[in-house]
This record gives structure tokens, C-alpha cells and sequence, in this order.
């Protein structure tokens, strides 16, 4: 049996992903955590084989809890379910120490896929993360970045301001102008508009 963890901050997500693994034999929910803090108080007192979680929650998310998770458990699979793109965030949730990403929109019969390939030591990626690990290789600018500079630009591409971007994060503003600036120097670019004209080249959003 197959022992799965799944952290997602919204309950109808977590409700919909415990019928699809109820219909299996093979495949069993034995916890669930609303938050990367949850997960990780879980994962310290307990055993799963996979921990299938959301990208982008209030508080430890992202790459952050993908690190503290293995840390914690260096043989838990980690299975990233995101409504971000892979080109986005796959090979960067790969080298946090993912085995997989997975978006939102995949029919349940790939996410099932995913989780048993990944549980039996494998890895799951789309032809759109493939495309992003050839980018990191190829050593594109935006792969200079940082966890954190990499989620101050999805954001500022977005539209946030500062101000905003600083309460999504649990950063001050000043800690953001400092990553922005960092941004547009490593990216060679002189504006934020410039910024998105960047991120939209590269298929960062």
C-alpha cells in the first residue's frame, strides 16, 4: 500500500484528490494538511510514501517547504500538484527535490500514474518540464535567480506591487525592492514592463 500525504490549502482540492485515491487499491490517503507548516509537523511524526502537494500556500510553500520536507524525510516522493506551468516551476521543484510536478489540469488517471511511478523510486515530468531542464542547462539568465527572486518576479510579473508581493510572501518592502533590483541587474533589463516582456519570451508565465 501506497501511503500518501496531500497538502493543499483548499478543502474541495483535498476532497476531490481523497475520491480519486479512494477508488484505488493500491493507493491510500493516511494524512492531509492544509498548510506547509501542518505538512511538516505531520511528516515529522508520522511515515508516507509520497507527499502530493500545492505549490503556492499562505505561509512555508514552494521550494521552501519541498526542502524542509526532505530534510526532514529524505526518502519521501514528493509529487508537486500546481496550477503553475511546468515551464515554470518544474525543474526548479526537481532540484528543491521533487520527483514530480504535475498540473492542476491533468486528468486523474495521469495523477495516479504519476504517483505510483513516483512512489516506486521514479520521476514524473511533462514535455513542458523537459523543455525547462534543457533551459537550466543551456544556462538561460533567469536560472541565476534564486527560489525567492524567482517568486518576487512571477509576482511583480503578475502585477503585484511591492507592498502586496511583501504580504504574499511575509517580506518587508524593502526586502522585495532589494530582490527586485537584484532581478533586472542578473536579467539585464531596465524596467518592469521590460521584465514582463522577458518573462513572457522565456514562457515564465
Amino acid at each position: 500500500m501506497i501511503r500518501v500525504l496531500i497538502v493543499d490549502d483548499h478543502s474541495i482540492v483535498r476532497d476531490g484528490l481523497k475520491r480519486i485515491l479512494a477508488a484505488t487499491a493500491d493507493l491510500q490517503v493516511t494524512g492531509e494538511a492544509a498548510s506547509g507548516e501542518a505538512a511538516l509537523a505531520l511528516v515529522k511524526a508520522n511515515d508516507y510514501d509520497v507527499a502530493m502537494l500545492d505549490m503556492s500556500m499562505p505561509g512555508l510553500s514552494g521550494m521552501d517547504l519541498i526542502k524542509r520536507l526532505k530534510l526532514e524525510k529524505p526518502k519521501l516522493r514528493i509529487l508537486v500538484l500546481s496550477m503553475h506551468g511546468e515551464q515554470q516551476y518544474a525543474a526548479r521543484a526537481l532540484k528543491a527535490g521533487a520527483s514530480g510536478y504535475l498540473h492542476k489540469d491533468s486528468a486523474a488517471e495521469m495523477l495516479l500514474g504519476a504517483l505510483r511511478k513516483i512512489a516506486a523510486g521514479g520521476v514524473h515530468i511533462g514535455d513542458a518540464a523537459a523543455a525547462a531542464l534543457l533551459q537550466a542547462k543551456e544556462g538561460l539568465p533567469h536560472e541565476s535567480l534564486s527560489d525567492r527572486e524567482f517568486e518576487v518576479l512571477r509576482l511583480l510579473v503578475e502585477g503585484l506591487g511591492p507592498t502586496e508581493i511583501g504580504e504574499r510572501l511575509h517580506l518587508s518592502v524593502k526586502t522585495v525592492s532589494t530582490h527586485k533590483t537584484h532581478i533586472l541587474e542578473k536579467l539585464n533589463v531596465k524596467s518592469t514592463a521590460e521584465l514582463v516582456r522577458y518573462a513572457l519570451e522565456h514562457r515564465l508565465v
